[in-house]
């Protein structure tokens, strides 16, 4: 499904929804939004829309956080 996307291009009805699937089981298999962004030839904003219509439970930003001064 994936490969058969062009940038630019919408993506609607069915073929939306078979690409949300996709990339929701994807994402809770693990893989960032980044990389299926990359993947997809599509943004970040567009994969994150996506994954949000789809019902998919957004994991946090990684890295360190911020501890409060004392």
């Amino acid at each position: 499904m994936t490969e058969t996307l062009r940038k630019g291009t919408r993506v609607t009805g069915t073929e939306r929804a078979e690409l949300a699937e996709e990339l929701r089981r994807r994402y809770d298999d693990g893989e960032s939004i980044r990389s299926l962004a990359a993947s997809t030839g599509r943004s970040y904003g567009f994969v994150h829309r996506v994954l949000t219509e789809s019902g998919a439970t957004l994991r946090g930003r990684g890295g360190a956080t911020r501890r409060s001064r004392e």
